[in-house]
């Protein structure tokens, strides 16, 4: 299903890009700006199977899309910056700004020498118990169990289910089955035991993959005193805050926040909702971030910045950077809002 639909999106864009209706579209769907949203920044990994391929990019990828709005002339902005101009309404320029969600180390050891070429800021979203060490990156520890075994078994709706995973297209149908049941699943308890049950029978040590993967506090205060960083904050736990009670996703938010302040001594104003979907981040989540005095919050909902978004500066919309479609073609596309627009039906902003 995710197959079909990573098909009809890239046919879309294909479409959009032969057709030049970007181009059409592009006065009135680019709005006044763009947040960016990235995750990994690395070199390209020889595997068959990569079902998380869609959070990477390569550095030569985020290179030309730098490129492409130097070209246009277009303000690359810190989310303060961001802000201002919402606030302010200084809408004269337009603007980018980008925005890399977890605190990857690679967003350190690839993101920021690209973006320092280009003389870019960056703002990235950390969960302070993955810089802790603590943190559980899930859909990572599920990649690696599929990957390793050729069979597995999970109770979906009360029933053991088998699921083949012997070759890469049944491993991919697996990873897809079992995100989606995880994701589903009533409570952050109930994926972290089922996840933790899998990775116990197939041998995977989920414990040490935040530490692999993400900066540790020593890192991220190095990484934040260069003068193009900017870091925010993204709950303890990355969970998914509709789930949780008001209490607990407040606790989540003002308790991140503090934690990465304690430790940066730096202040942290701005908030990313983890998966940030319409699932996971709507009015109550939107109301608590402005509650916890961020200036801005940024969902994953697609699209462009426009002068109704300062109406809603804790609910932004956002145009990934995706792995899965890393053509330079397609960068003229993402950045005329024509591909945002026709996925939201032609409205602008999507905050409800």
């Amino acid at each position: 299903m995710k197959l079909l639909r990573n098909t009809v999106i890239r046919a879309g864009l294909e479409a959009l890009y032969f057709s030049g209706a970007h181009y059409l579209l592009r006065p009135i769907f680019a709005g006044v700006g763009t947040i960016f949203m990235l995750h990994h920044v690395r070199p390209a990994i020889e595997a068959q199977f990569q079902p998380n391929r869609h959070l990477g990019v390569e550095p030569e990828f985020l290179r030309a899309m730098l490129a492409h709005l130097r070209h246009l002339d277009v303000d690359i902005v810190t989310m303060d910056e961001v802000h201002d101009r919402l606030s302010q309404r200084q809408f004269s320029r337009r603007f980018a700004c980008f925005t890399l969600d977890d605190g990857y180390r690679d967003n350190r050891d690839f993101a920021l020498a690209v973006m320092r070429e280009f003389d870019a800021p960056l703002t990235v979203y950390v969960a302070s118990d993955f810089a802790e060490g603590t943190g559980r990156l899930w859909w990572v520890a599920l990649e690696m169990v599929i990957a390793r075994a050729s069979a597995i078994e999970a109770p979906i709706g009360g029933t053991l289910t088998r699921f083949d995973t012997s070759t890469a297209p049944a491993k991919q149908a697996a990873f897809d089955r079992l995100h989606d049941w995880l994701r589903a699943l009533p409570g952050e308890h109930d994926l972290q035991c089922e996840i933790s049950a899998l990775c116990t029978r197939h041998g995977v040590d989920e414990a040490t993959i935040a530490r692999d993967l993400c900066m540790s506090w020593e890192e991220l205060k190095a990484f934040a005193a260069d003068p193009l960083v900017t870091i925010g904050a993204h709950t303890i736990t990355h969970c998914n805050l509709a789930r949780q009670s008001e209490a607990t996703a407040a606790f989540e938010m003002a308790t991140s926040r503090a934690r990465i302040e304690a430790a940066l001594q730096k202040p942290v104003l701005h908030f990313a909702y983890p998966y940030g979907d319409r699932i996971a981040a709507g009015r109550r989540e939107f109301a608590l971030a402005r509650a916890a005095g961020f200036k801005t919050a940024v969902t994953t909902r697609p699209g462009m910045i426009f002068p109704e978004s300062a109406a809603h500066l804790t609910a932004l919309q956002r145009v990934s950077l995706n792995g899965n479609y890393q053509d330079a073609r397609m960068i003229p596309v993402l950045t005329s809002g024509a591909a945002t627009a026709v996925w939201n039906g032609f409205r602008r902003i999507d905050a409800a």
